[in-house]
């Protein structure tokens, strides 16, 4: 009987069990759980050296070549690939409600299932083999870290899975979608108000800042999730272009009556508003600085203030003083200004120049140029008036692609 190796017994231990091991990996889903959506919380890169996560990921991939290149549908004889609708079921599955919770019971079976145990065994063995010589305590962190790639692993291979369950059903819908955006963007073309491509640039530039990624970055997170950015930017361009098709050959008709608005908020409670016109000079101060520049910074604002009479003349100051910001804020409810600022300017009077006061980007004088109270009434009548312009554009919307629909040549292959 071949002796066993003290070593491997000794950190081997700790994750024996596959109670055990689930637990140090079930971290994973919880995480999942905590991410607002499942799709982009998700950015992870294959482990090294493991190809059971690619297995889903390339079956998704390797639907026969010429199929998915083929042509599914002609609408008025423009092409819808099944290419493109393979990609717009998988951006539609993004978002699709139950896919955190299929991918979070795929990897709890994943990490408790016994091939995963043996799995583990075998990285400890080969972490021990590559690594004689080396201390206790190095062998273990290399394997800690090879464990953590191998639940990284798992977790991708459990959000395919639960992806790949739930592609199929979203073919219908991928394709009616593509249809209609073909419709939408023969009909911008027609009327000469397709969306352009810096429009749509913005989209995609603002999507990607707020998942704190540059563009580059953004088109390499879609394509880990199996779609890419053309169908993204598609679909944008049809969203917009077909806003603007409505605008054009609808919104002459879109009017709202005094009695649809008084309806919409007879029964309306809410709390009144104070809404302040406000100026503001900041005397930029460098970051790092010591206290002696802010000091001198303050007593220059000082002085700015003792020649302030009225809110006419406050861009004239801010010009005659170096490394300083003028701002006309303009009216804003009191509600959106942050303490302690909002109480000095409510209790100002109208016309009245604050105390400078150090803010994130240096000495700040704010100016109270005015105020009103604006009634709750007021407030839920303007909501209520941009809701109700949007149910009748949507209306107008609804039909008008109805009507294209009816009238277009729509041949399925």
């Amino acid at each position: 009987m071949p002796r066993s190796n003290p070593l491997r017994q000794r950190l081997f231990q700790p994750v024996l069990p596959a109670v055990v091991i689930a637990g140090s990996i079930l971290g994973f889903a919880a995480a999942l759980q905590a991410a607002p959506s499942l799709p982009s919380s998700i950015t992870i890169k294959p482990a090294a050296g493991t190809t059971g996560n690619n297995t889903v990921h390339a079956r998704l991939h390797r639907v026969n070549a010429s199929r998915a290149q083929g042509i599914a549908v002609l609408v008025n004889d423009e092409p819808i690939t099944n290419y493109e609708i393979e990609l717009r079921q998988k951006l539609l599955a993004m978002n699709v409600s139950g896919l955190q919770e299929r991918a979070q019971a795929n990897f709890k079976k994943l990490v408790e299932s016994e091939n995963t145990n043996t799995r583990l065994r075998a990285i400890l063995d080969a972490t021990i083999k590559a690594n004689q010589g080396k201390s206790r305590e190095e062998v273990l962190a290399i394997f800690e870290q090879r464990k953590k790639e191998f639940a990284k692993s798992l977790q991708e291979q459990a959000v395919n899975n639960a992806r790949a369950s739930i592609l199929p059903g979203l073919r219908k819908q991928a394709l009616e979608e593509l249809i209609d955006e073909r419709l939408k963007i023969q009909e911008a073309k027609r009327l000469n108000v397709l969306a352009d491509e810096d429009e749509v640039n913005k989209i995609m530039a603002g999507l990607a800042e707020r998942n704190k990624m540059n563009e580059k970055q953004f088109a390499e997170h879609l394509k880990k999730m199996g779609t890419d950015v053309y169908s993204m930017r598609t679909r944008f361009q049809a969203m917009m272009s077909w806003q603007n098709v409505v605008r054009r050959q609808f919104g002459h008709q879109i009017a709202i009556s005094d009695r649809d608005l008084d309806r919409a908020v007879a029964n309306v409670t809410g709390e009144d508003q104070t809404e302040l016109n406000l100026q503001r000079i900041v005397l930029i101060v460098p970051g790092q600085v010591d206290q002696a520049v802010v000091a001198r910074r303050l007593r220059e604002a000082s002085a700015l203030r003792e020649k302030f009479k009225n809110c006419s003349m406050t861009a004239s100051l801010a010009k005659s003083e170096g490394a300083t910001r003028f701002e006309n804020i303009g009216p804003r409810p009191a509600s959106t200004i942050a303490e302690p600022t909002r109480t000095l300017l409510l209790s100002a009077s109208d016309g009245e120049m604050l105390p400078p006061t150090v803010g994130a980007e240096g000495v700040e004088l704010w100016v109270l140029c005015g105020r009103k109270v604006v009634e709750a009434k007021e407030t839920q009548r303007d909501e209520a008036a941009k809701e109700l312009r949007q149910q009748e554009f949507n209306v107008l919307a609804e039909r008008h692609l109805k009507d294209l629909r009816q009238d277009a040549h729509i041949e399925y292959r």
